[in-house]
C-alpha cells in the first residue's frame, strides 16, 4: 500500500492523480460545509429568522474551532507530506503523535477560555438581546464539543495528506450522515431548537473523531499511530505550528472581521441583517470549500513531490490548480448573480425583510468572485512548500490590512452597502498583490527545474 501511493504520487499525470484526489476531497468539504449550513436551513426555515441570527452570532467562534483545526491539521499533514517525499516515514508517525498532543493541550484550553468569556464573546459576536438566547443555547452545546471538532477534522487531514483522499472523503460523508437526519429528529419531531441543532453536530463530530483513529490504528493507513510517538517533540512541534501558523491567522482574522461585520450590520440595518450575513457566508462557505477541496487534492502532490525535489510536477500542479479554481469561481459568480433570490428562498421561510438584506447582500459581497480562487489555490501552494511567511502575508493582507479599514470607512459613506462592499474591495487589492507575487515563483519552479 506504502509503494503504490508513493509511486503515484511520483509518477501518475498531474491532471489524472489531481481529480482523482478532489472529488472525494469535494464530496468530504461539501459534507463537512454541511455542519452549519444544514443547521441554518433547519432553523431558518422551522425555528425562525431572530434564531437564525442567534446562531449567525456563533459562526465568529465556529471559525475560531476551525482556526485551531488548521493550526494542526494542515500544520502536520504539509510536514507528513514533506516527510513521505523524503522517504523518512520515522519522522512522518512523529508528526502524527505530536499533533494529537497538540489537540488535546489546545482543545482543553479553548473550552475552558470559551465558557470563561461566553457572555462577552456573543454581544461582541453580534448577539442583541433579541437573538442571545438563541445564540447562548447553541453555543453551551458546542464548546463542549470542542475537542471532537478538532480531534476529528486534524486527523482527516493527515488521512488525506498519506494519499487517502477516498477514505478522508468517507469520514465526511459520514459524519454528514449522522448530522443532517438528527437535524430533522431534534428540531422537527423533538422540537428541541436550536440546541437540536447543536447536539446533532456535536454528536456527528463524535462519530467522525472514533472514525478517524480507527483509520490510524488499521492497516489501511500509510503512517500507522503508534503509542510511543503520542509525545512532545518541540522541533516537530515547532514545525507543524510554523506551517500551520498561516491558515490559523487567516481563520483567527476572519472570525475578527466576522464580528466587526455583525457589528455594523446592526449599526446600518437590524438584526435581520446579521441572519442575512449567515445566509451570505453559507453561501461562500460552499464555493471557498470546493477551492479548498481542490487545494487538498494538490496538497500531498506538491508537498511530496517538493520534498523529493521534483520541480517539474510541482509547478505543473500549480498551474493546474490555478486554471480550475478560476473556471470554478468564475462560474459560481454568474450562478450568484443570475439567481440570487433563489439562493436565498433556500434557507428562508416567512421574512420578506430577510430575504431583501440576504438578496442585496449576496449579489454585492461576492461581486468578485471570480478573483478569488487563485488566491486560495496560491496561499496553498506557499503552505504546501513551507513557506509559511508568504503564507501568512497572503491570508493576513486581505483580512487585516485591507478589510478591516474597508469595513472602518465605507460604511460611513454608503451605509450598509458599504459593509457589503468591503469584502470585495479587500479581495480585489490582495489579488494584485498575490498575481504579482506568483508570477515571481513560477518563474523560480522554472529554474529550478532546468538545473
Amino acid at each position: 500500500m506504502q509503494e503504490k501511493k508513493i509511486k503515484e504520487l511520483e509518477h501518475s499525470p498531474v491532471g489524472r492523480l489531481m481529480w482523482r484526489y478532489f472529488w472525494p476531497s469535494f464530496i468530504g468539504v461539501m459534507a463537512n460545509s454541511l455542519y452549519n449550513i444544514v443547521d441554518r436551513i433547519f432553523i431558518g426555515q422551522f425555528i425562525g429568522a431572530e434564531a437564525l441570527s442567534g446562531i449567525t452570532a456563533v459562526f465568529p467562534v465556529m471559525v475560531i474551532m476551525m482556526a485551531f483545526g488548521m493550526l494542526i491539521g494542515l500544520g502536520a499533514s504539509v510536514q507528513l507530506s514533506i516527510a513521505m517525499g523524503r522517504k523518512d516515514f520515522t519522522r512522518a508517525q512523529k508528526i502524527l503523535g505530536n499533533a494529537i498532543v497538540l489537540v488535546v493541550i489546545i482543545s482543553v484550553l479553548v473550552t475552558i477560555l470559551g465558557f470563561s468569556i461566553k457572555d462577552p464573546m456573543l454581544r461582541l459576536f453580534g448577539a442583541t438581546d433579541t437573538t442571545i438566547g438563541y445564540a447562548n443555547e447553541y453555543l453551551n452545546y458546542i464548546l463542549w464539543g470542542v475537542i471532537l471538532h478538532e480531534f476529528g477534522f486534524s486527523l482527516n487531514a493527515m488521512i488525506r495528506a498519506e494519499g487517502n483522499a477516498r477514505i478522508a472523503m468517507y469520514s465526511m460523508l459520514i459524519s454528514a450522515g449522522v448530522n443532517i437526519p438528527l437535524d430533522a429528529l431534534f428540531i422537527i419531531y423533538f422540537k428541541m431548537g436550536v440546541q437540536g441543532a447543536a447536539l446533532a453536530t456535536i454528536i456527528s463530530m463524535a462519530v467522525l473523531s472514533v472514525w478517524v483513529f480507527v483509520h490510524f490504528r488499521s492497516k489501511r493507513c500509510i503512517v500507522p499511530l503508534k503509542k510511543k510517538y503520542i509525545t512532545i517533540n518541540k522541533p516537530i512541534l515547532l514545525s507543524i505550528l510554523a506551517i500551520g501558523l498561516s491558515p490559523f491567522l487567516m481563520q483567527m482574522a476572519s472570525s475578527v472581521v466576522q464580528a466587526l461585520l455583525n457589528i455594523n450590520l446592526i449599526k446600518y440595518g437590524s438584526d435581520m441583517a446579521v441572519g442575512a450575513m449567515g445566509i451570505v457566508m453559507s453561501v461562500a462557505v460552499i464555493i471557498v470549500m470546493s477551492i479548498v477541496a481542490l487545494n487538498m487534492a494538490s496538497q500531498p502532490i506538491i508537498g511530496y513531490n517538493f520534498g523529493a525535489k521534483n520541480y517539474g510536477r510541482v509547478k505543473q500542479t500549480l498551474g493546474f490548480g490555478i486554471w480550475i479554481a478560476t473556471l470554478f469561481s468564475v462560474t459560481a459568480w454568474i450562478l450568484v448573480e443570475m439567481f440570487p433570490k433563489q439562493i436565498v428562498r433556500v434557507f428562508v421561510g416567512d421574512s420578506p425583510e430577510l430575504m431583501a438584506y440576504a438578496t442585496q447582500g449576496l449579489s454585492l459581497y461576492l461581486i468578485t468572485l471570480p478573483v478569488i480562487g487563485f488566491q486560495i489555490v496560491a496561499g496553498n501552494y506557499y503552505q504546501s512548500v513551507g513557506k509559511a511567511g508568504i503564507s501568512i502575508f497572503l491570508s493576513l493582507l486581505r483580512q487585516v490590512l485591507v478589510f478591516i479599514p474597508m469595513l472602518l470607512i465605507l460604511p460611513s459613506y454608503f451605509q450598509i452597502k458599504g459593509v457589503w462592499l468591503a469584502g470585495p474591495v479587500a479581495d480585489f487589492s490582495s489579488a494584485i498583490v498575490c498575481a504579482v507575487l506568483l508570477v515571481y515563483e513560477w518563474r523560480k519552479l522554472t529554474r529550478l527545474n532546468q538545473t
